[in-house]
């Protein structure tokens, strides 16, 4: 869906018409929401972050266009470094993990009762298949809280505390990654 909306704004990605800020404008509007809509629940793989990523670098690049080299006088593609200092917003593998924590502490707050709850905190009944076992979604959570500095077992008990929680979701948002 999302590739399928680019397409839809390319032409004005790529536009001269168009000012560098309005395209951006353009591209957290209408592109981003598509692309994370429902990002909470998801359980990404490294391969699927790397998509993520790749397809931001492409909109980005197509955003910002093609820069003409000092010394030679061509023109090459921008580096991904220069591509993320021209867009000074966190990156959407960030903005995925930061919604993810938000979601998390609202869903660990949540009463007994309530059903989103009882599947966060609830163990299937049964075998399960032979192999590795797949990554659940609080497999990430754990993985986006050690990224920012927390490595205790249990962080449902953390995002009780609201004040503590927010400043991990921050935490998660502003982080760089090379």
């Amino acid at each position: 869906m999302g590739n399928a909306c680019y397409y839809s704004v390319e032409k004005l990605l790529s536009s001269s018409l168009l000012s560098k800020n309005l395209k951006v404008r353009i591209y957290k509007t209408v592109i981003v929401p598509v692309i994370l809509y429902g990002c909470e629940t998801w359980t990404l793989t490294l391969r699927e972050e790397q998509r993520l990523r790749v397809f931001e670098n492409k909109v980005l690049r197509k955003i910002f266009g093609a820069k003409r080299d000092e010394v030679t006088g061509e023109w090459r593609k921008l580096h991904n470094t220069e591509l993320h200092a021209l867009y000074s917003s966190p990156d959407i593998n960030r903005n995925i993990k930061s919604r993810r924590l938000r979601w998390a502490g609202h869903v660990a707050r949540m009463g007994e009762s309530r059903n989103a709850y009882r599947v966060l905190v609830g163990r299937p009944e049964g075998k399960r298949p032979l192999g590795r076992p797949r990554r659940i979604w609080e497999d990430n959570i754990k993985m986006d809280l050690r990224e920012v500095g927390y490595d205790d077992r249990e962080w449902i008990n953390l995002a009780q505390d609201r004040d503590q929680w927010r400043a991990y979701v921050r935490a998660a948002m502003n982080l760089r990654v090379p």
